[in-house]
């Protein structure tokens, strides 16, 4: 098979198509697990499809199949550890559901496939820093786990796994060799967790792994299982190999063990446990450690080999002492010959028969645990062999007549000698019939049968109340009435003795008192193990309750009726007495409860059966169940208040487990729970009770279920957060749960949509109801129809508060990282809602975003599908994606195409503008530079957006000025191309939005500098068609910076009266606001305009004539040409000189 592999799909359809668990499927299963063993690359596959489905179902075949698959694949496979880690990731969650199975078998071999997960995933989480949620499934497996070591209940297989799985821990929560030539990397421990690690408490888990550690040598000192014992003995020598600092705890450990807690158990097994120690501690001493403990070994193994020599001495010495105790009774037994001088023949006989009752005495006291079970086997065969089918048959009828003929000792009034009769040697002849023993019976093994003994509450009740019918059926002998001579026919029996309270209480106390230490001595002389099923304080717990519940009767046989108006004392007299009754086992329960509660289980049952047969017999019947459940409740909460800060244990599941054993629970009693769940100090009892109901109790499945859920919607972050994590790990997967949780948390989302407001509502008839239905938007529900919880309010007050919406949708957030299709119903209500709900929404969803990546499929699909209405959903997004890192490129590619495709918000190129190239760049920027509206917010966003694109000046080159992300240095724009760009978009951008956009740039200072600016106004005025916002920023800058007042004066104005500027006259007028601005520099080149404009320049500037005339006269060149200016510039003397004017001024009546 292993040089011919199989098809694993063609096999396991196979295997699903015969008939389920037959011998068929088992062998078609056992020839895939041969294939997949030799082959195994497609395990992996078949483990993480199957998995899930058989985790929820119930013990079959398969299921047990597949665990062992899987259990091989993670543990003992040769598939790398990558695919390990990564099949573990993928079945933790299923591992830590199958924890709760009721098949111990299946908790076994889960605890087994998590003993190999956890070191797997550990290494993985220690360099992944985003699984927070793993490592939450798997502290939870852990806790889990380690609850099984401690529990009464667990089997031995389960706690022997449990055991190795902490031993597993500590190795993993504990420091490796320090030595870094020595160190294993595939040896997962807490020096690999890093000190910043956002969830892996290094600290928390080392000392974590020492107490755990300090938790095995006590079970090594106080233990009885030897079982357990000696898996904790081997899982030690891979401690003591893979932690060195840890050798000296555990040789001093061994060496201070002793085996008194084992004292009561048979030789044979505390010599096992002696082995075991004694084998580790040779094997640590000849390790590459022990060397330096050589000393103290061999100390304790000298010890220890005294102490088994003491042990097997008084060993011995009991065995003989039995054996000769046995030889003398016998010897001392008189004869059954009278005869004073026996025959030869006769004395070989009784020394063979004395022989034979010795022998029979030391096998009556010898232990067989001690023999191996083959040996014990083969004697028992040898000994069936001996006999003749005949003979056999004969024997085995004998030994049934016995059982049933034999009276006990108690029946017989004189009792006769207990002398045994020698056992008959069989012969194989028809005429041998072997002799029965004539030895007393044990009482408390007559009539009891493994095979036959039932459960039968009602014939148990005749039994107790005096109906012999049924035992005289079975002890009496047919022929017994013949021998009978009594004629019993008028025969009366006496009544009982009337008694008073006190009597009555007195009776039963001591009746009580007696049932109680019968159990003790049952316990004490281990008679439980021979009625498997029935322990003596099962016993005890049942004849008590029962005597509380059914013995009693109100005359006789029947209960009271209405129509007894005159026993109305009698009847309250009655059941008062009960009641009392009731409560005195009530107090004795509650004293403590988690150690009783087998007893008030026992009670519960017994109360419903009781009411349920008392109402069939009399409707009038007093129930009694639901009213001492409730008050057992009751006090259970008063127990707790009572407690030290109201806390009860958070280990303590005794009331949940109660709860699940009861036959029926009340409404009133999940009304309980609901309130236990929203006590801080008591969620503990509310939740798991709750959870348990879940999984395990299908009939209050919907009811439990719907109060965790509503739990979910709870005002009070921790409870509802409480739910969220109780109800998150049903999905996906466990039906129907799951979809009863979708559908809630859908629901619940729909709350938040805008609905119409109820005075608007018209009042139709029912014909028009239809239509109004149809005209409803896609998504929304009627008013009547959405899902209510008590703690929502019907309407959304608005404006929407941020903790009321968190109530809606924490539910909803929690299930999408697990199931991301819950972002398409998100996004289709965002667009539906309120604007202040989605102001909040947008806030509410960052931890998810986050959670999710930039890398998430299903959110890039989302963003470019966006359903209308939810393009600010997006966008926040984005920015969640771009605030601490720089988008990929996948995102930039993606929001290129929503920019190209859809009329979106410049304000979705923001965040990925600085990941362009510069086309890409002069291509959108003017769409961004468009926000601009005179307000703080857009100015601010504008400004990040400059100082991403814009690179700085040479003497600070390098240098950041913000925190976006920076692209390469060659794609970004120099500062003056940025200011030429918004120059020439001034048409696209608008002409407001460039004027506030080119403020922006001169608030830069320390990149548009006087000579950056210089260079756009050289590089503008260059152009054949010149900005109309240009002469404004040429004002701006001279005003800005005066050192620009010679570069202006000089150069711009000469080079903009060669362009014959004042055919333009937008650009006239800010030529000579600027000539207004800079004179008296101004003067030289505003003589070189033509007369006209010249006259036309001082009209309109008459405060610039005086300045220009006394400019001109110091000249003193050509008078003609100095007189046709003067003409133009007038002599009036009064006129005043020229003043600068000042920026304000200037700018403000510049044309926009």
């Amino acid at each position: 098979m292993a040089g011919n592999p199989v098809d694993p799909l063609q096999t396991l359809s196979a295997a699903l198509a015969v008939p389920a668990d037959s011998k068929e499927q088992a062998d078609i299963l056992a020839t895939l697990r041969e294939s997949l063993e030799a082959h195994p690359n497609p395990i992996p596959i078949l483990c993480t499809t199957l998995i899930k489905t058989v985790s929820s179902a119930g013990d079959s075949l398969l299921k047990r199949w597949v665990l062992d698959l899987l259990h091989f694949a993670i543990s003992r496979s040769n598939l790398s550890n990558e695919v390990r880690t990564q099949l573990a990731s993928q079945s933790v969650e299923t591992l830590g559901i199958l924890l709760h199975d009721l098949n111990a078998r299946t908790v076994k071999v889960s605890i087994q496939c998590l003993t190999t997960v956890y070191p797997l995933l550990f290494r993985s989480l220690c360099t992944n820093r985003t699984l927070r949620q793993q490592w939450d499934v798997l502290s939870q497996c852990k806790a889990r786990i380690l609850e099984f070591i401690w529990s009464p209940t667990a089997s031995t297989g389960v706690k022997v796994s449990a055991i190795k799985f902490m031993q597993r821990v500590i190795i993993v929560q504990t420091r490796g060799i320090s030595d870094p030539r020595l160190q294993n990397k595939n040896d997962p421990n807490i020096s690999n967790v890093p000190a910043d690690h956002p969830f892996l408490p290094g600290p928390v888990l080392e000392a974590e792994g020492m107490k755990l550690l300090e938790s095995v040598i006590t079970i090594l000192y106080t233990s009885q299982n030897p079982e357990l014992l000696s898996a904790i003995l081997h899982s030690w020598s891979n401690l003591v190999k893979q932690r060195p600092a840890l050798v000296q705890l555990v040789v001093s450990s061994l060496s201070s063990w002793t085996p008194a807690a084992l004292s009561g158990l048979p030789a044979s097994s505390v010599k096992s446990v002696e082995k075991a120690v004694r084998i580790l501690l040779i094997h640590i001493s000849r390790g590459p450690h022990g060397s330096s403990f050589g000393a103290q070994i061999n100390e304790a193994l000298s010890l220890q080999v005294l102490r088994m020599e003491r042990a097997s001495a008084e060993e011995k010495a009991r065995k003989a002492a039995v054996a000769a105790s046995a030889t003398e009774a016998t010897k001392k037994r008189p004869s059954s010959t009278p005869a004073e001088h026996p025959s030869d023949a006769k004395r070989m006989k009784i020394d063979v028969d004395v022989a034979g009752n010795a022998s029979a005495a030391f096998l009556a006291s010898f232990d067989f645990t001690t023999l191996p079970i083959s040996l014990i086997t083969d004697l028992i065969v040898a000994n069936l062999e001996a006999f003749t089918e005949p003979a056999l048959l004969e024997l085995v009828q004998t030994y049934r007549e016995s059982r049933v003929l034999t009276p006990a000792p108690s029946v017989s009034r004189t009792p006769q000698p207990t002398q045994p009769t020698p056992e008959a040697t069989p012969t194989p002849g028809p005429s041998a019939e072997p002799a029965v023993k004539d030895e007393p019976v044990d009482p408390l093994q007559m009539d009891i049968d493994e095979e036959e003994m039932e459960y039968e509450p009602d014939r148990l009740n005749m039994e107790l109340s005096g109906d012999e019918t049924i035992a005289e059926e079975e002890t009496i002998p047919a022929d017994l009435s013949q021998a009978l001579t009594l004629d019993l026919i008028d025969s009366t029996l006496l009544g009982p003795k009337e008694l008073t309270d006190v009597e009555r209480n007195a009776l039963m106390r001591g009746s009580v008192t007696r049932i109680w230490d019968g159990a003790e001595e049952l316990k004490i002389d281990s008679v439980s193990s021979q009625w498997p099923g029935a322990s003596p304080t099962d016993m005890w717990m049942l004849l008590i309750v029962r005597m509380v519940t059914r013995v009693a009767h109100l005359d006789g046989d029947q209960s009271p009726t209405p129509e007894d108006g005159g026993d109305t004392e009698k009847k309250v007299d009655f059941y008062s007495r009960q009641d009392n009754l009731r409560q005195t086992l009530c107090d004795y329960i509650m004293a403590d409860f988690p150690a009783r509660l087998r007893l008030v289980t026992t009670w519960m049952n017994e109360e419903w059966y009781n009411d349920r047969i008392r109402m069939t017999d009399d409707p009038h019947w007093r129930p009694n169940y639901e009213s001492w459940l409730n008050q057992v409740v009751s006090t259970y909460q008063t127990v707790l208040d009572g407690k030290p800060e109201g806390k009860p244990d958070g280990k303590d599941k005794a009331f949940a487990r109660f709860l699940l054993d009861l036959p029926s629970v009340p409404p009133d009693v999940l009304g309980l729970l609901r309130d236990l769940s929203v006590d801080p100090d008591k969620m503990h009892v509310g939740f798991t009770s709750l959870r348990e109901f879940v999984l395990e109790r299908p009939s209050l499945r919907a009811e439990a279920l719907q109060v965790l859920l509503e739990l979910t919607t709870h005002p009070d972050p921790v409870t509802r957060r409480a739910a969220i994590n109780t109800v998150r790990r049903w999905v996906p997967g466990i039906e129907p749960i799951d979809s009863m949780i979708r559908d809630f948390a859908l629901q619940i989302l729909r709350r938040l949509q805008k609905r119409p407001p109820k005075e608007e509502v018209p009042k139709v008839i029912d014909e028009q109801a239809g239509a109004s239905d149809e005209n409803m938007e896609d998504g929304q529900l009627p008013s009547e129809d959405l899902l209510q919880t008590p703690y929502l309010p019907e309407e959304m007050e608005l404006p929407a508060r941020k903790a009321h919406v968190l109530q809606h949708v924490e539910l909803l957030f929690a299930l999408s990282v697990k199931i991301p299709e819950f972002l398409d119903e998100i996004f289709t209500a965002y667009g539906q809602m309120e604007l202040t709900v989605q102001e909040a929404i947008q806030d509410l969803i960052t931890a998810l975003i986050k959670s999710l990546g930039s890398s998430n499929g299903k959110l890039l699909t989302l963003m470019r599908t966006c359903p209308p209405g939810s393009e600010s959903l997006a966008l926040r997004v984005l920015t969640i994606f771009t605030e601490h890192g720089r988008p990929s490129a996948q995102l930039v590619a993606l929001v290129k195409g929503l920019i190209s495709d859809r009329d979106l918000d410049a304000r979705f190129l923001i965040p990925i503008i600085a990941e362009m190239d510069k086309p890409d760049i002069l291509k959108y920027l003017p769409r961004i530079v468009s926000i601009l509206n005179g307000q703080q917010e857009p100015r601010n966003l504008v400004r990040s957006v400059f100082s991403s694109v814009v690179t700085t000046p040479p003497q600070t080159f390098g240098s950041v000025s913000s925190n976006l992300p920076r692209v390469r240095q060659s794609e970004l724009l120099t500062p003056a191309e940025l200011m030429v760009l918004l120059h020439e978009a001034e048409k696209e951008i608008g002409l407001k939005s460039a004027i506030e956009a080119i403020t922006v740039c001169f608030s830069m200072t320390d990149v548009f500098r006087s000579e950056i600016l210089a260079v756009v106004m050289q590089q503008i005025v260059d152009e054949p068609v010149l900005p109309v916002l240009f002469l404004r920023t040429v004002i701006q800058a001279v005003t800005t910076y005066r050192t620009l007042v010679g570069f202006v004066s000089t150069t711009l104005l000469s080079r903009l009266i060669t362009k014959k500027i004042w055919q333009n006259p937008h650009l006239w007028e800010g030529f000579i606001r600027c000539a207004k601005v800079i004179a008296p520099a101004s003067f030289g080149a505003l003589l070189q305009l033509p007369k006209e404009q010249l006259r036309e320049l001082v009209d309109k500037q008459p405060s610039l004539k005086s300045g220009l005339r006394e400019y001109v006269t110091k000249r003193a060149g050509n008078k003609a040409r100095v007189a046709g200016f003067l003409d133009i510039f007038g002599e009036d003397d009064d006129t005043s000189p020229v003043a600068p004017a000042t920026p304000d001024v200037v700018m403000a009546s510049v044309p926009a």
